[in-house]
C-alpha cells in the first residue's frame, strides 16, 4: 500500500465537505495519482459515500455496466471495495514502474 496515496487523498478530502462525494472529485483524485506516477488499483469507499456516488449518473452508469455482480464492479477499470466506514475514500495504488 502506498502511503503517498493516502496522504494525497487525505489532503484532497480535507478541502471538501467529506459528506459529499462526486464522480468529478473522484476523477480528480485519480488523475492526481496518475500524474504522480502512481497506478490506482482499488478504490476503498464507505457505504454512504458510495450511495451518494450512485446518485451521480456518470458514476452509476460506469459502475453498473461494469459487472452484474455488485462485488465485482469497477470504476474506470479500478476495483471498488465498499467499506463499513461511512465516508471513507481511499485509493490503494502502486508505482507505475512495478
Amino acid at each position: 500500500f502506498c502511503l503517498y496515496c493516502s496522504w494525497i487523498i487525505f489532503f484532497i478530502l480535507s478541502c471538501f465537505d467529506m459528506s459529499i462525494v462526486t464522480a468529478n472529485e473522484l476523477d480528480d483524485i485519480l488523475k492526481e495519482l496518475v500524474s504522480k506516477n502512481k497506478k490506482p488499483e482499488k478504490i476503498m469507499i464507505g457505504y454512504k459515500a458510495y450511495s451518494e456516488l450512485m446518485n451521480d449518473r456518470k458514476f452509476l452508469h460506469e459502475v453498473a455496466s461494469s459487472a452484474m455482480d455488485p462485488n465485482k464492479r469497477k470504476y474506470q477499470r479500478i476495483k471498488i471495495k465498499v467499506t463499513q466506514d461511512e465516508y471513507q475514500l481511499e485509493v490503494k495504488c502502486s508505482d507505475k514502474n512495478e
